[in-house]
Protein backbone atom coordinates (compact mmCIF):
# COMPACT_ATOMS: atom_id res chain seq x y z
CA UNK A 1 0.00 0.00 0.00
CA UNK A 2 2.88 2.35 0.70
CA UNK A 3 4.06 1.88 -2.90
CA UNK A 4 0.72 3.19 -4.21
CA UNK A 5 0.90 6.24 -1.92
CA UNK A 6 4.47 6.86 -3.10
CA UNK A 7 3.38 6.71 -6.76
CA UNK A 8 0.45 9.07 -6.18
CA UNK A 9 2.65 11.57 -4.35
CA UNK A 10 5.43 11.50 -6.93
CA UNK A 11 3.64 11.10 -10.25
CA UNK A 12 0.43 12.99 -9.45
CA UNK A 13 1.79 15.60 -6.99
CA UNK A 14 -0.64 14.62 -4.23
CA UNK A 15 -0.15 15.30 -0.56
CA UNK A 16 -0.03 12.28 1.73
CA UNK A 17 -3.64 12.63 2.92
CA UNK A 18 -5.10 12.69 -0.60
CA UNK A 19 -2.77 9.92 -1.79
CA UNK A 20 -3.83 7.77 1.17
CA UNK A 21 -7.54 8.32 0.42
CA UNK A 22 -7.08 7.28 -3.21
CA UNK A 23 -4.91 4.33 -2.19
CA UNK A 24 -7.77 3.12 0.01
CA UNK A 25 -10.15 3.47 -2.95
CA UNK A 26 -7.77 1.30 -4.98
CA UNK A 27 -7.48 -1.18 -2.12
CA UNK A 28 -11.23 -1.43 -1.52
CA UNK A 29 -12.66 -1.24 -5.04
CA UNK A 30 -9.73 -2.04 -7.31
CA UNK A 31 -9.42 1.43 -8.79
CA UNK A 32 -9.15 5.10 -7.94
CA UNK A 33 -9.28 8.39 -9.83
CA UNK A 34 -5.96 10.25 -9.90
CA UNK A 35 -7.18 13.30 -11.77
CA UNK A 36 -8.41 14.73 -15.05
CA UNK A 37 -5.72 15.38 -17.65
CA UNK A 38 -5.33 16.12 -21.33
CA UNK A 39 -4.95 12.98 -23.43
CA UNK A 40 -1.20 13.55 -23.89
CA UNK A 41 -0.61 14.06 -20.18
CA UNK A 42 -2.76 11.06 -19.24
CA UNK A 43 -0.93 8.82 -21.71
CA UNK A 44 2.45 9.97 -20.39
CA UNK A 45 1.50 9.47 -16.74
CA UNK A 46 0.01 6.05 -17.50
CA UNK A 47 3.22 4.92 -19.21
CA UNK A 48 5.41 6.37 -16.47
CA UNK A 49 3.48 4.70 -13.64
CA UNK A 50 3.29 1.34 -15.40
CA UNK A 51 7.02 1.41 -16.24
CA UNK A 52 7.88 2.40 -12.66
CA UNK A 53 5.67 -0.35 -11.21
CA UNK A 54 7.17 -2.96 -13.50
CA UNK A 55 10.72 -1.80 -12.68
CA UNK A 56 9.96 -2.25 -8.97
CA UNK A 57 8.18 -5.60 -9.45
CA UNK A 58 4.90 -4.19 -8.17
CA UNK A 59 1.52 -5.25 -9.63
CA UNK A 60 0.08 -1.70 -9.69
CA UNK A 61 -1.50 -0.96 -13.07
CA UNK A 62 -2.45 2.50 -14.26
CA UNK A 63 -4.96 3.11 -17.03
CA UNK A 64 -6.79 6.05 -18.50
CA UNK A 65 -10.45 6.44 -19.37
CA UNK A 66 -12.24 9.03 -21.46
CA UNK A 67 -14.78 10.95 -19.43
Amino acid sequence: MEFVVHVLENFFSMDRAKATRIMMDVHNSGKGICGLFTRDTAETKTLQVNDYSKKHNHPLMCSMEVE
